[in-house]
C-alpha cells in the first residue's frame, strides 16, 4: 500500500504534456480541480471523463502509475460514499428501509459524485507531479508566488519548501517500507489486534522514520550551504521559462472544459 502511493513522483518523457510550461500546467492543474465542483451532473462528467483520458494518453504516462496512486484513497472513497448514502435524505420514498438504515435516490447520487470527485482529484495532481519534474515544478511556483513578493512574501522559500515537500514524499514512503519489513522479521505485527492495537504497533515505526526525517534534513541543508545557497535573492537558472504555442492550445482545450461543464450545468435549468 505505502509504494502505491505516487505523488511526488516524477516520470521522465518527452510528451506534448511534459513539455508545456510547468506555469501552465499548475494553472491548468488548478483550473481543473475547480472544474469539477462545477461539475453537478454526470452529464457533465462525461467531458471530464473525455478531457482525464485525453491527458492522460498524451502524456504517455503508464495507467499503472495512475491506478497506484488511487488504490491508496480506496478506504477513504467507501467511507465517502457510505456516509452520503446515510446521511442524506431524500423527498421521494427511499430505496432501502432496514431499522435505522435508510437509503434515498438522492444519497445515492450525492455518494457518486463526492466519489467521482475524489477520483479526478487525485488522478489531476498525480499527473501534473508525473509528468513535471521537482526544479521545473519550483520554478513555475516561483514565478506564479513572485507578484506577492511586493506584500513581503517569500516566494522562492516557499516554492521551495513545497517542492522539498512533494520531492521527498516517494523517499519517506521507500523508507518507511523498509523499516516495516525489519521490524516484521524481527516479529513485529501490524496486522492484528483491534484499532488501538494497529496504533500502538506503529510506534516503532514512527521513531526510527523521525529520526531517519531529521537526519535526511540535516543533510540537505548541509549539501545546500556547502554550494553557497542563500535564498533567491540573484540566483540565475540554467533554463528560462517560456510559453509557447504549446501552453496556448492547452489553455484553450482547459477553458472549452469549463465551458462545457458551465452549459452542463445550466442545462438542468
Amino acid at each position: 500500500m505505502i509504494k502505491d502511493i505516487t505523488i511526488g513522483q516524477y516520470v521522465p518523457g518527452e510528451s506534448f504534456v511534459h513539455k508545456l510550461d510547468p506555469r501552465a500546467k499548475i494553472l491548468i492543474s488548478l483550473i481543473y480541480i475547480v472544474d469539477l465542483f462545477i461539475v453537478n451532473n454526470f452529464r457533465g462528467y462525461i467531458f471530464i471523463v473525455a478531457f482525464t483520458l485525453s491527458s492522460i494518453i498524451i502524456s504517455k504516462v503508464q495507467f499503472r502509475y495512475i491506478y497506484k496512486g488511487l488504490k491508496p484513497i480506496l478506504v477513504l472513497a467507501i467511507i465517502t460514499a457510505l456516509i452520503n448514502i446515510l446521511m442524506t435524505s431524500g423527498t421521494n420514498p427511499p430505496l432501502f428501509k432496514w431499522r435505522f438504515i435508510v437509503v434515498y435516490k438522492e444519497g445515492l447520487v450525492l455518494a457518486a459524485f463526492m466519489v467521482l470527485r475524489l477520483v479526478f482529484l487525485i488522478v489531476g495532481t498525480s499527473l501534473l507531479t508525473l509528468t513535471t519534474s521537482p526544479i521545473e515544478l519550483t520554478d513555475g511556483i516561483e514565478k506564479l508566488l513572485n507578484p506577492l513578493k511586493k506584500i513581503g512574501v517569500p516566494a522562492h522559500e516557499l516554492a521551495m519548501m513545497m517542492t522539498i515537500a512533494l520531492r521527498f514524499i516517494p523517499t519517506l514512503m521507500d523508507e518507511t517500507d523498509k523499516i516495516m519489513k525489519a521490524q516484521t522479521a524481527r516479529g513485529a505485527d501490524f496486522e492484528s489486534g483491534n484499532l488501538v492495537q494497529r496504533a500502538k504497533s506503529l510506534i516503532p515505526i514512527l521513531v526510527p522514520l523521525f529520526i531517519s526525517s531529521f537526519r535526511r534534513a540535516d543533510e540537505l541543508a548541509m549539501a545546500m550551504e556547502s554550494r553557497c545557497y542563500r535564498g533567491g535573492e540573484g540566483r540565475t537558472r540554467m533554463k528560462q521559462l517560456k510559453l509557447t504555442n504549446k501552453d496556448f492550445i492547452a489553455a484553450v482545450f482547459i477553458l472549452l472544459l469549463v465551458l462545457l461543464s458551465i452549459w452542463s450545468r445550466m442545462w438542468n435549468y
